[in-house]
């Protein structure tokens, strides 16, 4: 028996429209979101996926997107565990500002180190090495032994906290997660062995 998991990262944000730093910040989705998130639900229904369980953050537009998400699959009523360790990386004191105005105030070089390193942090906020350091352990904790148990997951999070996943999943280095872009509202679907290994996984982007 394959184990499986699904990874989606949210539909389109007020704030990723606007170019906006968005972090813990709470912005809900845009139309265009919206409409992402169900046409995540509409791809995973067309390959007859169903759920036991699903993860998501303490953010909105995560929530949301898994509300959409499982109201195209008919599942309104699965178990949802929401919780900030799934949240998204922290920007700090860039979280608000638009991307442009930030170049002008540190210049483009120190921003696409924040934006792009592994582990430097902008000011105040989180690397994405400090962002797998909340994540992991909460995927250890309570997501890989739902899988075990062979619960069926899907979890509805953010682009760099689903990063810290996929990196752990794919066992992937510090430089080939940054060049992974994980698209808005588009699942990744996973099937993993007894042992929490993955057997192959398939990218429903596009």
């Amino acid at each position: 028996m394959d184990r499986l998991l699904v990874l989606c990262r949210h539909g389109e944000s007020e704030w990723n429209k606007l170019n906006l730093f968005t972090g813990w910040k709470d912005p809900n989705l845009t139309e265009k979101g919206v409409e992402e998130a169900k046409n995540a639900g509409r791809k995973l229904k067309a390959k007859g996926l169903v759920f036991d369980v699903a993860y998501t953050s303490a953010l909105t537009r995560a929530q949301r997107t898994l509300d959409l998400i499982l109201g195209e699959l008919g599942q309104t009523d699965l178990p949802i565990t929401r919780d900030q360790a799934l949240n998204e990386r922290d920007y700090g004191d860039l979280s608000g500002l638009n991307k442009d105005e930030a170049r002008q105030k540190w210049g483009d070089e120190q921003v696409h180190v924040w934006r792009r390193s592994y582990d430097v942090p902008p000011p105040g906020g989180e690397s994405l090495k400090d962002t797998a350091a909340r994540v992991l352990p909460y995927w250890e904790a309570h997501i890989l032994p739902d899988l075990k148990a062979g619960k069926r997951i899907i979890v509805a999070a953010h682009g760099n906290s689903l990063r810290a996943l996929v990196m752990k999943l794919e066992k992937l280095t510090p430089e080939e997660i940054l060049k992974r872009e994980l698209a808005t509202g588009a699942p990744i679907v996973y099937r993993l062995d007894e042992n929490g290994e993955v057997i192959s996984h398939e990218d429903l982007a596009g």
